[in-house]
């Protein structure tokens, strides 16, 4: 059924559990894992048109369920991961980047700008989709170009200005394609300057989020002019659990897997943490988080 050829890793039944930032997640019916991007479009063009595809970067910003994800799973960590200069002051990174690598290669050639990267828990990837940011900065700001892949396998260089990023999301052009690699510009800078603000954002991240434990980062998005966290906190909710799933004590707006949790457990949380801030503040909660595949059948 598909191409015979490729050089990457193709598995089937394979638990998404080790591909999650929770940790936690369903089978997939097929992993891949490409060798390269020639590899992924190979790989792409031989999978069956009616078979659905669900891409992963280090899964920081997606809940798995617990029945897994039908039909084919790309997984870009560890393996989309060519990072180089363009010029003195762009660079270009493949999809599979940690957005914590590109902050400091960027640094250490004096390219300032994107530090703020360093504090987003994801991939290029997958800051792409979502325009990820934080301290101020967001992902679509320093975009210049993208590279994209169709499911036939047809690369394409597209301009930053073909999509219209907001906050937390982005409007694509029409059509099904996912993005391979994307080009950035910064500015002129300090190579020391620079790695000091990012250990510094990292101090604050780390005293601040629970980061030696299995989550996924923010959960909900910030309502206007304000934040979700203080909504959750001021509800009582630090500390809930459902299962094995609980409210981090550390920031309100990250739930932490302690060990023994569940999808259902977690999604089970979310909902009660919107309904809970619903009924006391009136305020519609957004998950920031996505949430893929099916339930257990079991």
């Amino acid at each position: 059924m598909f191409a015979t050829a490729i050089h990457g890793k193709l598995l089937t039944d394979a638990s998404l559990a080790d591909y999650t930032a929770w940790r936690i997640g369903g089978p997939a019916d097929y992993l891949y894992l490409p060798a390269n991007v020639s590899d992924l479009c190979a790989f792409l063009a031989s999978v069956p048109t009616d078979m659905p595809i669900t891409w992963l970067g280090l899964g920081s910003n997606v809940l798995v369920r617990d029945g897994g994800i039908r039909g084919v799973v790309v997984v870009t960590q560890a393996c989309l991961h060519t990072l180089n200069m363009e010029t003195a002051t762009t660079l270009r990174a493949e999809a599979g980047v940690s957005c914590a690598t590109l902050a400091r290669f960027a640094a250490r050639a004096g390219v300032a700008g994107l530090e703020f990267m360093a504090g987003i828990p994801g991939t290029i990837g997958g800051a792409l989709a979502m325009n990820a940011g934080c301290y101020g900065g967001e992902t679509w700001q320093y975009v210049t170009a993208v590279e994209t892949v169709d499911r036939h396998g047809k690369l394409r260089l597209r301009r930053a200005d073909d999509y219209a990023p907001t906050y937390r999301h982005v409007v694509r052009p029409v059509g099904e394609a996912w993005f391979v690699g994307a080009h950035f510009a910064g500015q002129a800078g300090s190579r020391e300057t620079s790695l000091a603000i990012i250990r510094e954002m990292l101090a604050k991240r780390n005293a601040a989020q629970p980061t030696g434990l299995p989550n996924c980062g923010s959960v909900f998005r910030n309502p206007p002019d304000d934040h979700a966290a203080r909504l959750i906190e001021a509800c009582g909710l630090k500390g809930f659990t459902i299962g094995g799933a609980a409210v981090s004590i550390k920031h309100a707006n990250f739930i932490i897997n302690q060990g023994t949790a569940s999808a259902i457990d977690v999604e089970n949380l979310i909902q009660h943490i919107q309904k809970v801030v619903q009924d006391r503040y009136a305020v519609s909660l957004i998950p920031e988080v996505c949430i893929l595949g099916e339930g257990d059948k079991a």
